[in-house]
């Protein structure tokens, strides 16, 4: 798909992932709209990027609905979706302190799996009624798992649940969007340089780093949407996960 001049809707678009995500597709000719909880950041990339910002929270039906009219309203129906709102949290199932709380696993999933479902389904049927180009594409969603969805870490239950559950998704999403020309793809980033990892310390990072094969170092938000342009661009990409990572692969803790 040509990315110039057509509509898309990026989520967590305030920072990190999804601010690169939106300043690469505005950088290619996109209209781009942001949500985020972080109202305030939304609106500040969208007017530097020529787009629109709106403060939303993902895992609220009657939000997304808002926010996807308005900035249909503004730029158009999204052809492309780029889900990277999310949350990390860490905690073990059992700690020193008694089992988890309930509450903690089930926020991680509330933002990280039913927030990207949320989006998705309600941006797919606004797209679904648009006309198709010249490939039968009416267009892309591009959703975030992570690595730790396969060899999540001890502490990352909640999130290695929310983001495995987001790569199962990818085929049956696909497959069932394949007859109206809508395809679905996944990254599962490795370590990344997003704000989620400010607080980790410096040793942390080190360690991190030692773990990474190829190339040596951790990777850039803007990395991430590099490929989120190469999957829009490449009509083949449909119904995979793709990890971004370096070839790394994360020990037990």
């Amino acid at each position: 798909m040509d990315i110039a001049g057509i509509s898309a809707l990026v989520t967590g678009g305030a920072s990190g992932l999804g601010a690169a995500s939106a300043r690469r597709l505005a950088d290619l000719g996109a209209k781009v709209g942001i949500v985020d909880l972080n109202g305030d950041g939304a609106r500040t990339v969208g007017a530097e990027i020529g787009g629109t910002g709106v403060g939303c929270d993902v895992t609220s039906p009657d939000a997304v609905e808002a926010a996807l009219a308005r900035i249909s309203d503004a730029v158009g129906v999204p052809r492309v979706v780029v889900n990277c709102a999310g949350i990390g949290v860490a905690g073990r199932i059992v700690g020193r302190g008694g089992p988890m709380a309930l509450e903690e696993f089930t926020r991680v999933v509330d933002i990280n799996l039913f927030g990207t479902f949320n989006v998705m389904r309600l941006a797919v049927a606004a797209m679904s009624a648009l006309d198709p180009n010249e490939g039968g594409e009416r267009g892309v969603v591009v959703n975030t798992a992570s690595v730790a969805a396969y060899d999540g870490q001890i502490g990352q239950a909640a999130y290695s649940a929310s983001k495995g559950a987001i790569a199962s998704m990818t085929l049956p999403a696909a497959r069932e969007f394949a007859r109206m020309g809508v395809r679905v793809m996944t990254i599962a980033p490795g370590i990344l340089l997003t704000p989620m990892f400010d607080n980790v310390p410096e040793a942390a990072r080190e360690g991190l780093l030692s773990i990474t094969q190829f190339p040596p170092r951790l990777g850039a938000p803007e990395e991430y949407a590099q490929l989120v342009q190469q999957i829009v661009e490449n009509p083949l990409l449909n119904g995979e996960v793709i990890r971004l990572d370096g070839a790394v692969r994360l020990p037990p803790r």
